[in-house]
């Protein structure tokens, strides 16, 4: 299931109870799919199309990622380590490079206790394949009263643009430098925006905010947000008055990147009146003031952070510490 290693732990020791390492990234993917926006039916497609992919693959004699049999997220991989070892205390940020993989081995010089680096942001065998995730938000705009047809037929042009994008990157820069260190390394993307997309959904479908500046004051009831605000990024309303009037409130926390511009004007007509999410290009908010839909960004760190601390949560409750650094801002919840 994982890249094959000759890494071992540096002063690792058997701990009572403990998780493998394998165990803990199984528990996130698993977190990740029990938070899921879509229904278990879809999720089930997914993967039986990656079974489908398998017996191609073994016909024409071409690589197949096995992992993608159980893990319906191409955009969360275990990209370098011994997965059969005990892990009681991880390095957990959103953007991994060599610099982070160099502080986590710095850490461990002094003495500190690292048994691997996890990552948020797609990165190694994560990287080129991320943009399938983007699929996912096809149901999510469905849900919210958009026609499947149209969701899919503006979907599909901005994969493949974001699939251009990311083909000349240097995807295993950072797990590079952690086979380099010794350094397990893997990363948790859509598994923990899903958790936010839970944990947001389930929030405001209770408060169910009446004006634009009521979601911000809701959004600041949360730890992740306030911190960020108190480190000067706070949630803002970028298209709208803040005593304007929220009609029907959406998020759009997961599903990889940014999706379609185009998305905007097919909301408006679907009745969707405010959408709520960790970042918006320009040319969004031009689509998006153009067909009068009102955006709150949340904040990407803060965003992200909620997220991740969810399955950090997850993770403690089994003996796991998380470490937070690189942008993330642990809070538990437990």
């Amino acid at each position: 299931m994982f890249p094959e290693s000759a890494y071992t732990f540096i002063n690792h020791k058997t701990i009572p109870g403990a998780m493998k390492l394998s165990q803990a990234y199984e528990l996130a993917i698993k977190t990740g799919i029990k938070h899921d926006p879509r229904s278990k039916e879809e999720i089930d497609r997914v993967l039986k199309e990656a079974k489908d992919a398998r017996e191609e693959a073994k016909k024409a004699k071409r690589h197949f990622d096995e992992e993608r049999l159980w893990n319906p997220y191409a955009d969360s991989r275990f990209s370098w380590g011994d997965g059969d070892a005990e892990v009681s205390r991880i390095l957990w940020g959103i953007d991994i490079g060599t610099g982070e993989m160099v502080l986590a081995d710095r850490l461990r010089e002094k003495g500190e206790r690292i048994d691997a680096v996890v990552g948020h942001h797609p990165l190694g065998l994560a990287k080129t394949p991320f943009p399938e995730v983007m699929w996912m938000q096809t149901d999510m705009y469905h849900d919210a009263g958009m026609p499947i047809n149209v969701a899919e037929g503006i979907m599909a042009p901005r994969m493949k643009e974001v699939l251009r994008n990311v083909m000349g990157s240097n995807y295993n820069q950072s797990v590079d430098a952690g086979r380099l260190l010794g350094m397990p390394i893997m990363n948790i993307h859509t598994p923990a925006d899903n958790c936010v997309q839970s944990f947001l959904e389930k929030k405001f479908s209770k408060e169910d905010p009446k004006r634009l500046k009521e979601i911000i004051d809701r959004l600041m009831e949360e730890p992740e947000f306030k911190i960020a605000a108190e480190q000067n990024s706070p949630p803002n309303i970028i298209c709208g008055d803040p005593n304007g009037r929220c009609g029907k409130v959406i998020f759009k926390m997961t599903g990889g990147t940014s999706g379609p511009k185009e998305v905007y004007e097919k909301m408006s007509q679907a009745g969707v009146g405010t959408i709520v999410g960790m970042h918006f290009p320009d040319s969004h908010i031009d689509e998006a003031k153009k067909h009068n839909v009102n955006l709150v960004i949340s904040g990407h760190m803060a965003s992200d952070s909620l997220g991740i601390n969810i399955i950090a949560d997850v993770w403690e409750k089994k003996g796991i510490e998380t470490v937070p650094f690189s942008g993330l801002i642990r809070v538990s919840r437990n």
